[in-house]
C-alpha cells in the first residue's frame, strides 16, 4: 500500500479528484495545508482523512517552514508528495528529500509561462492552444521532469477566468491519471524525462474539450 501526502493551500479542487479517485493500492494518508483556513482541510476531515495545518506565518523563514513540512510530511511515511495548489515556494533541501516522488500541476503548457497569471500570459500572447502539466518538483520553479500535458483551445472571446475554467476540467483528470501512473510503477525518469511503461490509455493524457 503506497502512501500518498497532498499537500494544499485553499479548496484543493485537485486535491478533491484525486481523493476519489484513489487508485487501488494507494491510500490518502494525510491532507497538509500552509494556510490553517485552507476549505480543503475541513472536506479532507469530513472523508476520514487525517490533516495537518502549518501557518507559515508562524515560522521566522522559509527555510524553517520547511524543516517542520518536511517533519509532519515524513510522519506519514508517505511514498508520494503531491503539491494540490500549494501556494509556497519550496526550497531546494525540501524538493531535494522528495526528488522523484513529488508531483505538481502547473496551469500551463510548460516549459512556456512559468510562474503565476499564466491564463492572463497565454491570451496576450495570443496563443491558440492552453492548458496543464503533471511534472516532477525540482528547485527550479515549475521545472522538472514532465509526466503529462493537457490541452485545451484558447477561444476569441476567452477572459482568463473562462480560460482558467476550462483548463481546471483538464487538470481534474489528468493529475488523477498522473498519481495512478505513479502508484502503478509505470513512470520512470530517464535522463531527465519521464518514460512511460505500460501505459496502455496514455493518448488519453492529451485533453481536448470542445467547449
Amino acid at each position: 500500500m503506497k502512501n500518498i501526502v497532498i499537500l494544499i493551500s485553499g479548496r484543493g479542487s485537485n486535491m478533491q479528484a484525486i481523493v476519489e479517485a484513489t487508485p487501488p493500492g494507494a491510500r490518502i494518508a494525510a491532507v497538509i495545508s500552509n494556510r490553517p483556513d485552507a476549505a480543503g482541510l475541513a472536506w479532507a476531515a469530513a472523508r476520514g482523512i487525517a490533516t495537518v495545518a502549518l501557518d507559515h506565518k508562524a515560522y521566522p523563514s522559509r527555510e524553517a517552514f520547511d524543516a517542520a513540512l518536511a517533519e509532519a510530511v515524513d510522519g506519514f511515511t508517505p511514498d508520494l508528495v503531491v503539491l494540490a495548489g500549494f501556494m509556497r515556494i519550496l526550497t531546494a533541501g525540501f524538493t531535494r528529500r522528495y526528488e522523484g516522488r513529488m508531483l505538481n500541476i502547473h496551469p500551463s503548457l510548460l516549459p512556456a509561462f512559468t510562474g503565476l497569471h499564466t491564463h492572463a500570459r497565454a491570451i496576450e500572447a495570443g496563443c491558440k492552444v492552453a492548458g496543464c502539466t503533471v511534472h516532477f518538483v525540482t528547485a527550479e520553479l515549475d521545472h522538472g521532469p514532465i509526466v503529462a500535458q493537457g490541452v485545451v483551445p484558447v477561444h476569441d472571446a476567452d477572459t482568463p477566468d473562462t480560460l482558467a475554467a476550462r483548463v481546471l476540467q483538464v487538470e481534474h483528470q489528468l493529475y488523477p491519471a498522473a498519481v495512478r501512473w505513479f502508484v502503478e510503477g509505470s513512470l520512470v525518469i530517464e535522463d531527465g524525462r519521464v518514460r512511460h511503461r505500460g501505459v496502455a490509455a496514455l493518448p488519453a493524457a492529451l485533453v481536448v474539450p470542445t467547449v
